[in-house]
Order: C-alpha cells, then sequence, then structure tokens
C-alpha cells in the first residue's frame, strides 16, 4: 500500500462490542459503517475488550478482508486500541519507550508499519486536574513526546491518529470558556499539543480547515449536546510535515441525528494524496 494516495479514519468506538451489537441495527453502527467506507486504515481507540473478543466483534469484516491488530489493555474492559487495514501489518509496536515503560500494556498506543506508511492509533487519559490521574496524563504525554519525536527523526511518512482528550485552541470545544480549568483544555495540554505542530508535526484536519469552529467530533451522551452541537474536537491526525501537507480532504461523519449514534465520538477521516 502505498501513502501517496490513502484514506484514514480515527475513531474512538466507546466498547467495540456495543459499537457492533447493542447501538446498531440493519443500517448502523461499526459493522455497517466499515462496508461502506472507503478507508484503507481504520485507528480504533477504546475498544475495550480482548484480542478473542475484538475478533468476535469484527468477524464479518474480517471475514470480507479487513485486517487487523490490537494492543488490549492489561486492565480487563479498559481502553484498549487497535487498527483496522485493507492489508497486513508488517510489523507492530507499543512501546513508547525503546527500553519499554509504564505504559506498555495500558492498551493505549499502537503502531503499525502498514505499505509506505507508520500509522499509530492513540487514547491519551482523560485526566483529572490536580490529581493523581493528571499526573499519570503528563507522564504519557512526555512518552508520546519522546517517540514522536523519534518518529519525525525518521524521515518516515507517519500519521498518529486518535483521541487525544485535549483541546487544542478555542475554536476546538463549543464551551470552551467554562472548561479553561479542567482537565482537556489545561494550558499545560494546549501548548504540549502547540509543541508537538512546532516540531515537525501537522494537524491535517485543521490544515484543510483553519478558520471554523469545530468541526467537533465527540459530545456527550447527556442532554441535548449532540443536538446542540455543543462537542469537542479531540480525535486528531497528527501527521508529518510531508505527508500532512498532501492532505486532500478531511470531514468529521457526524449522524444525521442523535438515535442514530454508534458512539460518543464520530469518524473523522482525512484522504491524503
Amino acid at each position: 500500500m502505498s501513502a501517496k494516495k490513502i484514506t484514514v479514519t480515527t475513531i474512538n468506538v466507546n466498547g467495540i462490542r456495543a459499537a457492533v451489537k447493542e447501538r446498531s441495527t440493519e443500517n448502523r453502527g461499526l459493522l455497517p459503517w466499515l462496508e461502506q467506507t472507503s478507508s484503507d486504515i481504520v485507528c480504533l481507540q477504546e475498544v475495550r475488550a480482548e484480542e478473542d473478543q475484538l475478533r468476535e466483534a469484527l468477524a464479518p469484516a474480517l471475514d470480507a478482508g479487513w485486517q487487523v491488530v490490537s494492543a488490549p489493555s492489561s486492565v480487563k474492559g479498559r481502553s484498549g486500541v487497535g487498527i483496522l487495514s485493507r492489508v497486513p501489518a508488517a510489523s507492530t509496536r507499543v512501546a513508547l519507550d525503546a527500553d519499554g515503560g509504564e505504559f506498555d500494556e495500558s492498551g493505549r498506543y499502537l503502531e503499525a508499519e502498514i505499505g509506505d506508511l507508520t500509522v499509530a492509533s492513540i487514547y491519551l487519559p482523560t485526566g483529572e486536574a490536580g490529581t493523581e490521574r493528571q499526573e499519570e496524563k503528563e507522564r504519557f504525554m512526555a512518552a508520546v513526546g519522546a517517540r514522536m519525536a523519534a518518529l519525525v527523526a525518521r524521515g518516515r511518512d507517519t500519521v498518529i491518529c486518535g483521541d487525544w482528550n485535549i483541546g487544542h485552541t478555542e475554536r476546538d470545544i463549543k464551551a470552551w470558556k467554562a472548561n479553561q480549568k479542567k482537565a482537556g483544555f489545561l494550558p499545560e495540554e494546549r501548548a504540549w499539543v502547540g509543541s508537538l505542530l512546532e516540531s515537525g508535526w501537522v494537524d491535517s484536519f485543521r490544515l484543510l480547515h483553519p478558520e471554523v469552529d469545530g468541526p467537533y467530533s465527540w459530545w456527550s451522551w447527556r442532554g441535548k449536546a449532540f443536538d446542540n452541537d455543543a462537542g469537542w474536537r479531540i480525535d486528531y491526525h497528527l501527521a508529518t510535515a510531508d505527508l500532512g501537507r498532501r492532505a486532500h480532504s478531511a470531514r468529521v461523519e457526524r449522524a444525521d441525528a442523535y438515535a442514530l449514534r454508534w458512539s460518543d465520538h464520530a469518524p473523522v477521516t482525512v484522504e491524503y494524496r
């Protein structure tokens, strides 16, 4: 598979088994979406399943030719990331640090070599300001930053897709004023994303949609958040510079109605040429 023309999607499925069963009907759900998508690679987050459970849930898609690799969490029912592709991955990696580290079994990072492209699926911790959960998030951010620096240095086309759980700018959160002291929009988190974009990475979606609010990719299940489009743009494609500049189109595949949602996130798809 050449990275010269490739379509990549990221989607936090909010539980793979629910995305293909409880929240699915004949015309909606992850499996019908996979049947119609033009994407070559799909990064999954919050899979919340063991390898055998993931393969069972995706069985119709795998029978149709999709390939899958995954990194489940050592804590059952938590986190978990995966990568679906139309051709097999040549190799995979879960370690952010060369010698292994704290997050190797967290189910929050999976890197794969697919054709001419390196692709990673990432799921940052949510965090909670002023708590140990935020300290864990910050350690994860530091490890991710170090790995991303190493990937840039390799010079290979790379895209890291997923749920970053950080809104970078005021355009990325509808209610940004109310969230300035909350995890996901803290000044230091936003500055970290900015530092990545100053060190050889491109926010592919924002490159193509620079002066718009959103488009948002996550909405709470509660209240009227989805109906009022009171969401967050936290699902990013961060690509190495050459690849990012080849982003041709980008879209959030927002459901037409609340009742048609099969996750609290929407697929975010970028076509690279």
